[in-house]
């Protein structure tokens, strides 16, 4: 399933061709297998509240959500072989780096997910 993510807050989008991962197996592999993330791009980890870059090879901003898509947290430019966490999220948007800093995003914003339709093949 593919979402678009925007920050009500701020009038901005953060993602516009984002997966989620909703599964044990999906928010086991996570980002792993990626190389980078392009613009636009990212990964929403339904429920989650940490996450590790251990493997990974690239930075990533994340931005922590309760239930109700307010952000908690952000962390922005995390790099390879790191923890992070916010044990009151409810779920972890990852972002290319650079996202949260050039969309302004912080703690008490208000994002918007919407599904997006699958396209015919």
């Amino acid at each position: 399933m593919k979402i678009a993510v925007s920050n009500q807050t701020r009038n901005t989008v953060l993602a516009d061709s984002a997966e989620v991962a909703d599964t044990s197996e999906k928010r086991r592999t996570g980002l792993l297998k990626h190389d980078h993330l392009a613009p636009g791009q990212g990964l929403w980890i339904v429920p989650c509240e940490s996450v590790h870059s251990f493997f990974m090879k690239f930075a990533i901003d994340l931005v922590y959500l309760n239930r109700e898509k307010k952000v908690r947290k952000v962390r922005s430019r995390m790099v390879p072989w790191r923890l992070s966490a916010c044990l009151t999220a409810h779920s972890i948007l990852e972002l290319p780096a650079g996202v949260v800093e050039a969309t302004g995003t912080q703690a008490g914003d208000q994002l918007v997910i919407e599904e997006l339709s699958p396209t015919a093949p």
